[in-house]
């Protein structure tokens, strides 16, 4: 009985996330023109367009020899895109859409979840469209180790549901820390990894940037694609704790705001 009732439950759930996930996708990006493609559109051309200013300013990096930019372009605007916006689209996730809360199927946190899933689907998509197309066309060389970029890429997904559910929670309770987040991110950005290594960096700098529980998604990432030609210093059990404590918060989070929101 027991077991029936689990599995009609989540049929329901699936349905919900189902319909949301339609909802997102049209009031996002319409009926008309490229539509659902530009759920993985964006976030190509936006690491193109910085994969080919990186390529015309540096054309290579300094630090471990003659590696091309491209690679590293590309695994490290991938890695910020999924955690800046992730939490971009979970921020303010409710108010839009109170009108739904009529409706007892629906959760806050299935909002949260359409959102998280929506926007996970289309960074992935294009990273690996963008990775099969350079290395085709021989512009970089195959990953060294698949599956270890395969990990690295669920652990940031992991860590940037986390932390999208934690910055959707905060800025339900606080207007102003939404406005702040915006801000964040942008100066966040230079220390993420995304255009450094940690080994590019002096001992003592090492030491500070290992805090940042992101950098050890994107160290892990590229050890994965350059394999033994570069050194990485990522601590996967670190990031995995870090993840996990943001989703319980998140869920914690979500649960007190249950009774605080009320529907129009």
């Amino acid at each position: 009985m027991q077991s029936h009732s689990f599995l009609t439950s989540l049929g329901i759930q699936r349905r919900v996330l189902g319909a949301l996930l339609m909802r997102e996708i049209l009031t996002r990006y319409g009926r008309h023109n490229l539509g659902f493609l530009w759920l993985f559109l964006e976030p190509v051309l936006f690491t193109l367009g910085i994969i080919v200013l990186w390529s015309l300013t540096k054309g290579h990096v300094g630090g471990f020899g003659d590696v091309s930019i491209i690679a590293f372009a590309l695994t490290g605007y991938s890695y910020v895109l999924m955690w800046r916006n992730v939490a971009a689209r979970c921020s303010k996730a409710i108010e839009p859409n109170l009108s739904l809360m009529y409706h007892r199927q629906v959760k806050i946190i299935d909002l949260f979840f359409a959102r998280i899933i929506l926007e996970i689907a289309g960074i992935t998509i294009s990273f690996i469209a963008l990775m099969a197309v350079f290395t085709v066309t021989g512009l970089i060389k195959p990953p060294q180790d698949i599956f270890l970029m395969l990990c690295a890429w669920l652990m940031l997904s992991l860590f940037s549901a986390g932390l999208g559910m934690v910055i959707g929670v905060i800025s339900e309770a606080s207007e102003v820390f939404d406005r702040i987040w915006h801000t964040l991110t942008y100066l966040f950005f230079p220390l993420s990894g995304a255009a450094y290594m940690v080994d590019f960096l002096p001992s003592y700098l090492q030491k500070m940037a290992l805090y940042l529980p992101p950098l050890h998604a994107v160290e892990m990432l590229r050890h994965g694609y350059y394999g033994n030609a570069i050194r990485t210093y990522e601590d996967p059990s670190y990031l995995i704790v870090v993840s996990l404590f943001l989703i319980l918060a998140g869920l914690l989070g979500i649960r007190w705001l249950k009774d605080r929101v009320q529907p129009e």
